[in-house]
C-alpha cells in the first residue's frame, strides 16, 4: 500500500457517512497517523449538518488488531513509557470524539477485533458483526492494560465478570458469543454484512436529527445520573425537542398519513 494511501477513508452515501479503516497489511492496527486521520474525520462529520448517520469499518480480515505496537515502541523495540501513555492519550482522546459525535454510530465488525479495535467499537452506539468476527479485549496476551476504554467502558457494556473473564483470559469470542453478551446487537453473514448495515444506517438516517440527537445525549447523560435526575434530563430534552421543527413535521405527517420528510438540520445545536 501506498505510503500516499488515506489510513482512514470517508465515503458519503446520501445522509449516512462511512469512514473505514484502511491498513489490511497490518490488519489496521492503530498508530498515531490512523488515530489523527480519524480524529480529523470525527471532528469533519460533527460539523456537517449533511451528516445523519456515520459508520465505522474497515478493509482486509479484521476490523482493528488494536495498537500497532512496533510503531508504539519505537527504534529497537524498547518500552518507552512516556512514548506510550501518549499513545494511549491519544487513542482516547480519539475514540471519546466518537462517542461525542451529535448522531448515531455504528461499528460493522467486518473480522478481528480486538484490543484497541474493541475499544473503539465500545465507542460506538450500534455494533454489527460478520459471523467471520472475532472480539476480545488481549492486552493481558502482552502484558499490556487498556487506556482507552477497556477496563471502563466494557463492563458498562457486558457487566463486570464478563469483561474481567475477557480481560483475564485474552480470548477471542465468536461474534454470536458476543452478541449473547450484549456487545453485539445483530450478526449476519460476512457478504451481508455491508448492505445489512447500509439498510439500517439509512432508516436511521429518515429519523428527525434533532431526536436521534438528544436520544442519544439523554441516555449516555442519564446511565451516570440517578434516576431521578435522569428523568428531569429527558424532560428538559423534550423541551428542548418540542422547538425544532422535527415535531410539528412528524405531527403533521401522522395526520396526514405519510412519511415524515424531517428537513431542519443540527448545525446549531450548540
Amino acid at each position: 500500500m501506498s505510503g500516499a494511501e488515506p489510513m482512514v477513508t470517508r465515503q458519503d452515501r446520501g445522509p449516512v457517512t462511512w469512514l473505514t479503516l484502511n491498513r489490511p497489511d497490518a490488519m489496521n492496527a492503530l498508530d498515531t497517523n490512523l488515530l489523527g486521520e480519524l480524529d480529523v474525520h470525527a471532528r469533519s462529520v460533527a460539523d456537517d449538518p449533511a451528516v445523519r448517520v456515520v459508520v465505522i469499518t474497515a478493509t482486509g480480515r479484521a476490523f482493528c488488531a488494536g495498537a500497532d505496537l512496533k510503531a508504539v515502541l519505537g527504534a529497537g523495540d524498547t518500552l518507552d513509557p512516556a512514548r506510550m501513555l501518549g499513545f494511549e492519550r491519544q487513542a482516547q482522546a480519539t475514540f471519546a470524539r466518537v462517542a461525542a459525535l451529535p448522531k448515531p454510530t455504528i461499528a460493522a465488525l467486518n473480522g478481528i477485533t480486538m484490543a484497541g479495535g474493541l475499544e473503539l467499537a465500545l465507542h460506538c452506539d450500534l455494533v454489527i458483526a460478520s459471523s467471520q468476527a472475532r472480539i476480545g479485549d488481549g492486552h493481558t496476551n502482552y502484558g499490556l492494560l487498556p487506556g482507552a476504554g477497556g477496563a471502563a467502558r466494557l463492563p458498562r457494556v457486558i457487566g463486570p465478570t464478563r469483561a474481567k473473564y475477557l480481560a483475564f483470559t485474552g480470548e477471542l469470542l465468536a461474534a454470536e458469543q458476543a452478541m449473547s453478551m450484549g456487545l453485539v446487537v445483530e450478526v449476519v453473514p460476512p457478504d451481508e454484512l455491508e448492505p445489512r448495515v447500509e439498510k439500517l444506517s439509512q432508516a436511521i438516517a429518515r429519523r428527525s436529527p434533532s431526536a436521534l440527537r438528544l436520544f442519544k445525549q439523554v441516555i449516555d447523560d442519564g446511565l451516570d445520573q440517578p434516576l431521578p435526575s435522569a428523568m428531569r434530563l429527558e424532560l428538559l430534552a423534550t423541551a428542548e425537542h418540542l422547538h425544532s421543527g422535527d415535531v410539528d413535521e412528524g405531527l403533521r405527517a401522522f395526520a396526514e398519513k405519510r412519511e415524515p420528510r424531517f428537513t431542519t438540520t443540527e448545525a446549531n445545536h450548540e
